[in-house]
């Protein structure tokens, strides 16, 4: 969910989550930045990798009190107007 109002970031990170791996550096980020003038979310490429990841998904963004989109992700950064 976007909250309108300013500009924000987040970053999702995943790794296993039963093992120490992480500490290997077996884990992956993706970092997510809103532009609050352009209404635009950017979904960055994925940083890292571990056994296991999910490697293609959907994601469900929805803008408070607004517009809802369901977006394709593959690792690949992609822009979603909103």
């Amino acid at each position: 969910k976007v909250y309108p109002g300013a500009d924000a970031e987040f970053v999702l990170y995943e790794d296993e989550g039963d093992n120490y791996n992480y500490q290997k550096g077996m884990y992956s980020t993706i970092t997510f930045k809103w532009n609050d003038k352009s209404r635009t979310l950017t979904i960055d490429r994925r940083m890292g990798e571990y056994p296991g990841m999910i490697k293609e998904r959907k994601f469900n963004v929805k803008v408070a009190g607004g517009t809802e989109k369901t977006v394709d992700y593959s690792g690949s950064r992609v822009r979603v107007k909103l």
